[in-house]
């Protein structure tokens, strides 16, 4: 028990990062432990998330959540239920409606001590357009699909797109998802096969899978190493964006 109860211990460090998230959650758990009167909102913000972090800290939660659900890399997503964000957003506002100046004091020491401004880092860059996607997987959707279409179309995406689009347009089906994207999930998928692990694309292996999974677009960097020439192979290139080759199969029917 007590190795698995380390398990869980790394699992939460890692959750945590800096630990001052966490830490901000449970001052403000304690605070409202200690100050809220009423009994349904201490039952919300203060006995449930308390009681759910419990059981995520238990060794006999993590084996049976392993058992139900075959598979331990997940567990983490428990904490998920528990509502820190709320309940430090609720905690802070009753202090200052409480206490105001205490409230405003406290809260700036926090602001300072939280770190830089999140805005500074080299992971966030602006925002090309209203749905927070880059340009160019829009373009790629829009050459696709253009406004006024109907259906579905079945497109093989390089995996660098797969996110995006799925985000943008419900009516672009793809082979292959998220789940061949995240690395320690090991599923198999032909059309991801041909496109993604060959340092250089086979047409024929490619076009095999494609077609099997009745793909009427494939989308593929022009700096992406094949050993022929699609349009050789009966497919016509109907576009170019930002480099992005989009080829068209005509012989694929739904």
């Amino acid at each position: 028990m007590y190795g698995i109860f380390m398990e869980i211990w790394v699992i939460l460090k890692l959750y945590a990062g800096t630990g001052f998230f966490v830490g901000l959650f449970l001052a403000a758990l304690i605070y409202l432990a200690i100050c809220e009167k009423e009994m349904h909102k201490k039952i919300l913000l203060v006995f449930v998330p308390a009681v759910l972090f419990v059981i995520f800290m238990l060794p006999i939660s993590r084996i049976v959540f392993v058992a139900v659900m075959d598979d331990g890399e997940t567990y983490y997503r428990i904490l998920w239920m528990i509502p820190m964000g709320v309940v430090i957003a609720y905690a802070t506002c009753k202090l200052f409606a409480e206490y105001r100046r205490v409230g405003l004091i406290i809260s700036t020491i926090v602001v300072i001590a939280s770190g830089s401004l999140v805005y500074n880092s080299s992971n966030v860059t602006k925002a090309e357009n209203a749905y927070h996607l880059p340009q160019t997987a829009i373009d790629i959707v829009d050459s696709i699909y253009p406004e006024g279409s109907t259906g579905k179309e079945r497109v093989a995406f390089p995996a660098s797109l797969v996110h995006y689009v799925r985000q943008y347009n419900t009516n672009i089906l793809m082979p292959y998802g998220r789940e061949m994207v995240v690395t320690q999930w090991y599923y198999y998928n032909a059309v991801y096969e041909a496109m993604e692990k060959a340092e250089t694309i086979s047409c024929e292996d490619l076009l095999t899978a494609t077609r099997e999974t009745k793909c009427k677009y494939i989308v593929l960097h022009e700096t992406r190493a094949i050993d022929g020439d699609l349009t050789e192979y009966g497919l016509k290139l109907v576009d170019t964006i930002d480099g992005y080759q989009i080829f068209y199969d005509s012989s694929v029917e739904y």
